[in-house]
């Protein structure tokens, strides 16, 4: 999603990742949707789970989808064993609250972005939003959608509707 919108990708597979080989910082992190308590783990395994969340509460940009929502969040009600989370963003997350993989389904919301078409696959749901956090959307009343200072977390899977709001969104705080 990333590329079709002109951004120069490359995967963060350990703390050196996050200084590009020109010794660059990166510009932004995006930390995708997937299974959180194993993307935590293998955060921890590959020694990236402290430099991770050091820039990115020293303001680097970063877009959470879906699991990426739950490792920002500041609390999960419902974490697996052992389930540690970056706590950059102050809500309270409850994973899988819109259900298991055949309660899958596509939704419209209103964002304050804007109206967006996305993929909803065993999302969590935002149960507290601390006061500096700004709600983004909402689906059934539910916070699906947060900001606070750089950093974005969403419930749901917009690569796989092609809404490219929230990206641009990551691209425009990289130049903003």
């Amino acid at each position: 999603m990333l590329e079709s919108l002109g951004a120069r990708v490359a995967p963060l597979r350990g703390a050196d990742d996050l200084v590009g080989p020109d010794g660059v910082r990166v510009d932004a992190v995006l930390l995708p949707g997937g299974e959180s308590s194993t993307i935590d783990k293998l955060l921890r395994m590959f020694d990236l789970f402290e430099p991770l969340r050091t820039s990115v509460a020293a303001g680097l940009p970063t877009l959470g989808t879906c699991a990426g929502l739950v490792l920002l969040a500041r609390e999960v009600e419902d974490r697996a064993p052992g389930q540690q989370s970056l706590g950059v963003v102050d809500v309270t997350v409850r994973r899988n609250a819109l259900g298991s993989q055949v309660d899958s389904a596509e939704a419209e919301l209103n964002s304050t972005l804007g109206p967006v078409r996305v993929a909803f696959i065993r999302a969590p749901v935002v149960t507290r939003v601390g006061t500096d956090v700004e709600v983004l959307a909402q689906r059934d009343q539910q916070v699906v959608a947060v900001r606070q200072s750089l950093v974005t977390g969403i419930a749901f899977h917009p690569e796989l509707t092609g809404e490219t709001v929230f990206h641009r969104r990551l691209l425009s705080d990289i130049r903003g």
